[in-house]
């Protein structure tokens, strides 16, 4: 797969939007990758870490989000969801599933229906090891400060406002991810 050619079909000018998504993927594929490196024992799939990682935002431009240059129409929860649908018109389902499972620390079809948010009601959990390292990797980076890398108690405390449920699916990635 070449996922710079799929990023110049839909991101195909030099825009902010074009530099942040691509700033920001690039930070979550980094982070993802040292994962891989530290736990050979998780035998994780690298190439499709990194490709997946470098896709799992590709959504965002048909979202409102005006703060980082998304002037869609479809609220930016949706995403995920959004890129899931045009990685899947590609052919990458594996990849599709990361985009829409990656949101907060998943979400549950319960969250959905209890916030009354705008996702079909059904389960957006990682379930693979691929899927949760880049889940977890994208925590610690956000689109508004590109040059910052929280430290888990941000990326725990933003994850927080969500519930606590994702608090500790986070955790579990915690004890498995982080070294020492």
């Amino acid at each position: 797969m070449d996922y710079q050619a799929i990023i110049d079909k839909y991101y195909p000018e030099d825009t902010e939007l074009r530099r942040i998504l691509i700033t920001h993927s690039q930070s979550v594929a980094r982070k993802a990758l040292q994962i891989v490196s530290s736990h050979p024992e998780l035998h994780l799939d690298a190439r499709f870490i990194e490709e997946a990682a470098m896709l799992h935002d590709i959504g965002i431009f048909q979202t409102d989000a005006p703060g980082i240059h998304c002037f869609g129409s479809q609220p930016y929860i949706c995403h995920g969801r959004l890129g899931a649908e045009l990685l899947r018109k590609e052919g990458y389902e594996r990849h599709a599933r990361v985009c829409e499972r990656h949101t907060g620390a998943g979400i549950t079809k319960e969250q959905i229906e209890k916030q009354q948010l705008p996702l079909p009601h059904q389960d957006f959990l990682p379930e693979t090891m691929e899927e949760k390292v880049i889940c977890y990797a994208d925590k610690f980076f956000s689109k508004t400060h590109l040059d910052n890398e929280k430290s888990i108690e941000k990326a725990e405390k933003s994850l927080a406002k969500f519930g606590e449920e994702g608090v500790k699916r986070f955790q579990e990635w915690e004890r498995m991810f982080e070294i020492g």
